[in-house]
C-alpha cells in the first residue's frame, strides 16, 4: 500500500515519508479506504458516507444492504437512533414517530386508552389547522361505528369480511379486521401534495410515509420532531 497526500497526490513508499512531507509543506493526509472500491479519503466521515451512499453498507454493524432505502431504514433503526420518542402519557420510549403512532392509535397506552384513530385525528387536526397532512373532513362525524361479525360470515371454508371479502381463519381475526382502520376513509395526506399527493388512513401510515423520505418532503429528524409537538406541545405541526 502507497501513502498518498491529499493535497498534492504525490504518493509515498512508507507512512514516515509522507508525514514528514505533510507536516514541512502543510498538506493533508489520505488515510482512510472504502473496503469495497479501495477508494481513499481524507476524513472517515467521508469514507461512512461514500459506503452508505455507494455501496449500502454499514460500518459499524459491517452489514451490506440491498438497497438504499434499507440502508436509510437501517440507521434510522433504534440499532442507531435509540429510543428518543417518549409518549406523554405512559412515558415508554420509542425509537420512531411510527412507533408512537402505533402506540397511540392501537389503544396500546396503558395510561390512555381512550386514544384511538378518531381520537388521535381529532387532536391533530386541532395542531393541524391549515391541513399540513390532515384531510379537512366537513362530514366527518367522530368515530365511526363498531362492527362485530357472527357465525353468519362463514362462507364454507373461513369468515369472509362483507366489504372486501377478504377470508379469515378464525372469527377474531375478522371483527379485528372489521374495526381496524382497513376500511375507513382516508384522514391524512402527505403534505407534498404537488409531486406526491397520497391519502392515508392512519398517522402512523403518514409518519412512515414521510421518515422514508420517498418523496423528499422533509427529513427523517424533522417527522420525530413534528410528532412530539402533535402529542405534547401547544405548538402548530411543521416540518421545518
Amino acid at each position: 500500500m502507497s501513502w498518498k497526500c491529499r493535497t498534492c497526490g504525490r504518493c509515498f513508499v512508507t507512512w514516515e515519508g509522507r508525514e514528514q512531507h505533510i507536516d514541512v509543506l502543510y498538506h493533508s493526509p489520505l488515510d482512510y479506504e472504502c473496503n469495497d472500491c479501495n477508494t481513499i479519503f481524507a476524513k472517515a466521515s467521508g469514507r461512512g458516507q461514500h459506503e452508505v451512499n455507494v455501496h449500502f453498507y454499514c460500518r459499524d454493524c459491517d452489514r451490506h444492504f440491498m438497497n438504499a432505502n434499507n440502508i436509510r431504514m437501517h440507521l434510522n433503526s433504534r440499532t442507531h437512533r435509540g429510543s428518543n420518542i417518549v409518549c406523554p402519557f405512559c412515558k415508554r420510549a420509542f425509537a420512531t414517530a411510527t412507533g408512537l403512532s402505533h402506540h397511540l392509535e392501537g389503544g396500546h397506552c396503558p395510561s390512555a386508552p381512550f386514544l384511538n384513530c378518531e381520537e388521535v385525528y381529532k387532536l391533530v387536526r386541532s395542531k393541524d389547522p391549515t391541513g399540513v397532512i390532515s384531510k379537512k373532513l366537513i362530514d366527518w362525524q367522530g368515530p365511526s361505528a363498531t362492527y362485530e361479525a357472527t357465525g353468519k360470515s362463514w362462507n364454507g371454508w373461513a369468515y369472509e369480511c362483507y366489504f372486501c371479502h377478504r377470508s379469515f381463519a378464525a372469527l377474531n381475526s375478522l371483527n379485528q379486521h372489521l374495526n381496524s382502520p382497513a376500511h375507513q376513509q382516508p384522514l391524512y395526506h402527505c403534505p407534498n401534495r404537488n409531486i406526491c399527493g397520497r391519502d392515508f388512513k392512519t398517522l402512523a401510515a403518514v409518519m412512515n410515509h414521510l421518515e422514508s423520505e420517498s418523496c423528499g418532503y422533509t427529513r427523517f429528524e424533522n417527522v420525530q420532531t413534528s410528532v412530539s409537538n402533535i402529542v405534547s406541545s401547544n405548538r402548530r405541526l411543521t416540518f421545518n
